[in-house]
């Protein structure tokens, strides 16, 4: 594959910039739950054509362990590759540890795959596949995509493993557009805690000994990072990415797959651009997840209406989730800009606040543009967005990511029943929830059945959850009272 060709090392290792003062460090340390480690080493990675090989190299490099954490992984050319250098490594005595998401790999995974891999002597574990005691549980995906090598390199990214990535010349369709870094130092042990925290969602814990200690690691260069580890309920990079909006002077860019901004988090966005701040967000043109489009344009208009310039990637998907500010203070990993991502699943972003790494962001965003086309308000229409004359083939997705419009919905909904003239993207929700509840309302009046028995079956197993839950507490309370 055009994928193992080897890249020369292209590091950033500029003493740290002090953009931020003692209150604004002490801020984001809190409001991430990471704090600052200095002494590290990164290389921002383009796409998979320099991702891919990095991974190859560092995973045929191990001599103790890889922790190999990923919400999707194909079974096709890619994969198979992948999954061939981790057998490898397994027979020769290396401890090889792999962690997917049911959810993300549905219809990309053969069983055959991964009984492979177990027999020559991977640990394979399989996130959250659904139950029938936690039915709710299932929503909750582990998103996150990260290689770690014998607590000596890692990789931090948005990549997941598949053909996608790569492209297909002969079928005329382009790569997907993603980032990922490479680091060395002392941040690592926070990496590689990131993964024994998810991976021990699913069994035995990862030995103690493969968790490198605070302070045990060399510094490997002068880069200063976060390690932002995402888990429900947790919220630390949405207050982040609140945070940061607030501390910008010059510049906010963001690019996201499926954008679907809080109204906090567009509010604030719009507070940077009135404020003379450059905010830009650059998403998919064609999305995987065909949707999402539409779900992303129903909340443009407040942006646009602020300043906020908003440009859509000419080509195939483009899946990057990065931020820089101020050309200082970057963000790459696996968050995108989304409920779901934020406070829903387990996530993994690394935070670099070095003038030379945001610089090569910097240039690479600029670069995005080119083959981007800008969103702006019609000048006929203010209320309107206008269109595109382009369109892309468009693929499959998954229900985890198209669940974070259900925000967007619901405006759109609400503009319905007010005096608020709709745009067009909000013009496409209402067409398809229309037709939706007009399938559904003719469902319940030829087949009221139809309707009525999944509804009773569905009652009827949470009612027994619920008897079963509220049953445990008097079990167990009957339990401790038991003489031993």
């Amino acid at each position: 594959m055009a994928v193992t060709a080897r890249l020369p090392k292209r590091e950033v290792n500029e003493p740290d910039v002090m953009h931020f003062n003692a209150f604004t460090d002490q801020a984001m340390t809190r409001a991430s739950g990471a704090p600052l480690i200095h002494g590290n080493g990164v290389r921002l990675l383009r796409d998979a054509t320099e991702n891919y090989p990095a991974w190859i190299e560092a995973i045929e490099s191990a001599r103790e362990w890889i922790h190999f954490e990923t919400y999707i992984i194909h079974d096709d050319k890619s994969g198979r590759l992948f999954g061939e250098l981790l057998e490898a490594k397994a027979r020769e005595g290396v401890k090889v540890r792999l962690m997917y998401d049911w959810v993300g790999s549905l219809g990309y995974r053969s069983w055959r795959f991964f009984r492979q891999l177990r027999r020559a002597g991977v640990e394979v574990r399989c996130f959250n596949p659904p139950g029938i005691e936690f039915p709710f549980t299932w929503f909750t995906r582990d998103h996150r995509k990260l290689i770690a090598v014998d607590g000596r390199i890692a990789y931090v990214t948005g990549l997941c493993v598949g053909d996608q990535w790569i492209g297909s010349p002969s079928k005329h369709t382009d790569p997907w557009r993603d980032n990922g870094v490479e680091i060395e130092g002392p941040a690592l042990t926070e990496i590689e805690r990131a993964f024994a925290s998810s991976w021990a969602t699913r069994g035995s814990p990862v030995p103690l000994d493969e968790i490198p200690r605070v302070g045990s690691l060399p510094r490997a260069g002068n880069v200063a990072v976060r390690v932002v580890a995402g888990a429900p309920n947790v919220g630390g990079l949405y207050r982040v990415d609140q945070l940061i909006t607030t501390f910008a002077r010059r510049s906010i860019w963001l690019e996201d797959a499926y954008f679907a901004g809080t109204s906090a988090y567009v509010e604030a966005l719009r507070a940077a651009a009135s404020a003379g701040v450059d905010v830009r967000l650059l998403l998919p043109g064609a999305n995987d997840i065909p949707v999402m489009r539409a779900v992303s344009r129903a909340g443009l208009r407040p942006l646009l209406e602020a300043g906020v310039r908003v440009f859509e990637w000419n080509g195939s998907m483009m899946h990057a989730k990065t931020a820089v500010v101020d050309g200082r203070w970057a963000r790459v990993g696996s968050t995108n800009l989304n409920i779901a991502s934020w406070m829903n699943n387990w996530e993994l972003d690394l935070i670099v606040e070095n003038a030379g790494f945001a610089r090569e962001i910097d240039q690479m965003f600029l670069g995005d543009l080119e083959n981007s086309t800008e969103i702006v308000l019609n000048r006929n229409r203010p209320r309107a967005i206008a269109k595109r004359s382009s369109t892309y083939a468009l693929g499959k997705g998954t229900a985890t990511k198209t669940a974070a419009g259900v925000m967007r919905i619901g405006r759109a909904v609400r503009a319905a029943f007010t005096d608020r003239e709709l745009g067009p993207a909000e013009a496409v929700l209402m067409f398809w929830s229309a037709i939706i509840l007009i399938v559904l309302a003719c469902a319940a009046l030829l087949w009221p059945k139809f309707i009525a028995y999944p509804i009773a079956i569905v009652a009827l197993w949470v009612s027994m959850l619920l008897l079963l839950r509220a049953a445990r507490p008097k079990q167990r309370k009957k339990e401790e009272s038991c003489p031993e």
